[in-house]
């Protein structure tokens, strides 16, 4: 199956949209093919800012109208607790936010990102989009994630090369707390970082400590910059290392 098939089975949808390299080529494809596909970005505490405009950038570039969906993530205190199942009640919050809406405004179908690179053991929220049937177009059609970005490319969408992105309850060790506080200490990290010239790290979270996981290409610099990143993100942190082993970059 093709995407052009596939909606023109589905010309009436409802799309789970993020912003990032899958969701975009998703909403790309979806108007190319003359489909009605309305995008709903969840606005939550686990989303940094410059998700929200990458989002409201590719929006405006391909001429669609975003439905903006404000949501508490920790309202759940499965959420809260960050037990090992986290991921599957989040999207089970969100999925069902959009799909209240979505419904409201008359669309039956839901579509996500999720593509044929994404195997079910990577997603633990993968099981929710099952129950609440949510359809994964990308999947269904057999696009990898490379594929998925040379038809960006092709397709101009400034997005092809977009890092991936995990969200930021990610970054918080399994079975601590999340609470906001601990997420806006994350997020002002990592803008510090990603103003000054990194890309593609984590500022993983223990208690009071961090870790920063650079790229193996970054090491070095960071490295050399651990004093001042120290400093810069000390308020936040009592302890800050680097982990030496790097980080492994997603496709």
């Amino acid at each position: 199956m093709t995407l052009q098939e596939f909606f023109s089975h589905h010309p009436h949808c409802a799309l789970a949209f993020s912003g990032g390299v899958d969701s975009a080529y998703l909403l790309y494809a979806g108007i190319q093919a003359g489909a009605e596909i309305r995008p709903y970005y969840v606005k939550s505490q686990f989303q940094p800012d410059f998700e929200y405009r990458d989002a409201m950038r590719l929006c405006r570039d391909l001429g669609a109208e975003p439905t903006v969906l404000p949501v508490d993530a920790l309202c759940s205190e499965a959420v809260r607790a960050n037990g090992p199942d986290r991921c599957y009640h989040c999207k089970i919050n969100i999925m069902s936010t959009i799909i209240a809406r979505a419904s409201a405004d008359g669309f039956s179908v839901l579509l996500d990102g999720t593509n044929a690179s994404d195997e079910a053991g990577d997603r633990p929220g993968m099981r929710a989009l099952g129950e609440l049937g949510v359809l994964s177009p990308l999947r269904l059609c057999g696009l990898t994630k490379p594929e998925i970005r040379r038809l960006s490319r092709e397709a101009g969408l400034f997005t092809w090369d977009k890092p991936a992105y995990a969200c930021l309850a990610t970054r918080v060790k399994t079975g601590e707390a999340i609470t906001n506080e601990r997420l806006a200490a994350i997020e002002r990290s990592e803008d510090w970082l990603f103003s000054r010239g990194y890309t593609d790290f984590r500022v993983r979270t223990s208690g009071e400590s961090a870790l920063l996981q650079f790229p193996e290409a970054q090491l070095a610099r960071a490295q050399a910059e651990l004093p001042e990143i120290r400093k810069m993100l000390g308020a936040d942190f009592t302890s800050i290392e680097i982990d030496p082993k790097g980080r492994k970059t997603a496709l």
